[in-house]
């Protein structure tokens, strides 16, 4: 069974840069239905054997979620705080064991947060109407997850694919679709391959960095001319492969995933798709300019409004911001314009990059993946039957008071 993807760029484009501007118009409270409406585009998109899936979840609860967690969070930020900064002040006379014991407490519920949020996500998702799950596990997974970090950190990262292979199978393997879980196989040595290009690029570059800085020869940095696109090559080829190698080991109900992601495709990806974002936000703010210029003109005067702006159409030497003068754009307009102007224009630029990233790297990298996945024996997932609901009222609230996030 393929898997084909429905997703345009076009749409997708508009649909979030029109939430994104509710979002900020709405001080963030619209970003829980910014979120549902980009979800439900890209889950639907993805269509196993023709049928795609579904997103059901509801905004009201994330934002319910949302305002559960800032309540707990807000405990421990007050109470807990306050004590490892009246121990720290006690036993150290400073403050700065406080910081890092608060940092290393906060560490875990990051973990424990994304779990909970992949939880959310699957009870919320449905395909041929079979609902997917995922079992509670938040605290094994946080705890899982901060050792395994802890070891990749004091091996210089080369712990990693072992950290990958065991963080996934304990989500794999907990996961469900219907009444019938998923399993993770394979072995975490399998990963080792995927790194290489990753190990090479990333450990000639420390090496190049730290010969210049001990001989003090900045000159001797050239090598990284090479090592830099290395490391980056490897960072696709780690991409496509890790994912790869899990998928084609993950089977549920004697039915068994495998993906034919390319390396030179999520390159492609990568590096097309930020230059494309970077020109549109290049053209949108370059827009957004001429229409506030448009806009405020109608009041002030379009002459004056480009000579504040430092255009050279506003007279011979271009203005009060003209080439020369030294003076900063928008200097000559009244303060609360110009406060108005750098408001919106900083907000602008988020925005575009955002929906311009959805578009050209977002979507395109679901499309690869969506459309080299398939899956064989799948006649024996007609044996696989609904499971309960599960409720899961806080939803992914901690991952949006942490600012984590676990998927979009």
């Amino acid at each position: 069974m393929s898997t084909s993807y429905a997703g345009r760029k076009g749409p997708l484009f508009w649909m979030a840069l029109r939430t994104g501007a509710l979002t900020v118009a709405s001080a963030g409270l619209y970003r829980f239905w910014m979120k549902t409406r980009l979800r439900r585009y890209f889950w639907s998109a993805v269509r196993p054997g023709g049928v795609p899936l579904e997103y059901v979840g509801n905004p009201w609860e994330k934002l319910l979620g949302f305002l559960f967690a800032v309540v707990l969070m807000a405990f421990y930020i007050g109470v807990v705080n306050l004590i490892l900064m009246f121990l720290s002040f006690s036993l150290f006379q400073t403050n700065t064991y406080a910081y890092v014991l608060s940092f290393i407490g906060v560490l875990p519920l990051l973990f424990f947060a994304r779990y909970r949020a992949r939880r959310y996500i699957l009870a919320r998702t449905r395909w041929r109407g079979v609902r997917f799950g995922l079992e509670p596990g938040a605290w094994g997974y946080a705890w899982r997850a901060a050792a395994h970090w802890l070891a990749t950190l004091l091996t210089l990262g080369i712990y990693w694919p072992r950290k990958a292979f065991f963080l996934e199978k304990y989500l794999t393997d907990r996961t469900h679709f219907g009444d019938t879980p998923l399993h993770q196989g394979g072995r975490w040595t399998m990963l080792i391959g995927a790194m290489k290009h990753l190990y090479f690029g990333v450990g000639l570059s420390g090496v190049v960095v730290a010969v210049a800085v001990v001989a003090d020869q900045p000159r001797w940095l050239w090598p990284l001319a090479v090592t830099l696109p290395w490391a980056l090559w490897g960072l696709a080829y780690w991409r496509a492969e890790a994912f790869r190698r899990l998928t084609s080991a993950k089977e549920i109900a004697g039915a068994h995933l495998t993906s034919q992601a390319r390396p030179r495709a999520v390159l492609g990806i990568y590096v097309g798709g930020y230059l494309l974002t970077v020109l549109v936000v290049a053209a949108g703010m370059t827009a957004f300019l001429f229409v506030f210029g448009f806009v405020v003109g109608g009041i002030f005067g379009a002459e004056g409004v480009f000579q504040a702006l430092g255009s050279e159409l506003g007279g011979e030497n271009g203005g009060a911001g003209g080439p020369g003068t030294g003076s900063v754009p928008g200097a000559g307009l009244p303060f609360w314009i110009a406060t108005l102007y750098g408001i919106v224009a900083y907000f602008s630029s988020f925005l575009f990059w955002s929906a311009a990233k959805h578009a050209y790297v977002t979507l395109p990298l679901a499309r690869h993946f969506a459309e080299t996945l398939e899956i064989r024996d799948a006649q024996s997932l007609t044996r696989v039957r609904q499971r309960g609901r599960d409720e899961f009222a806080e939803a992914e609230g901690f991952a949006d008071a942490l600012d984590v996030g676990a998927a979009l």
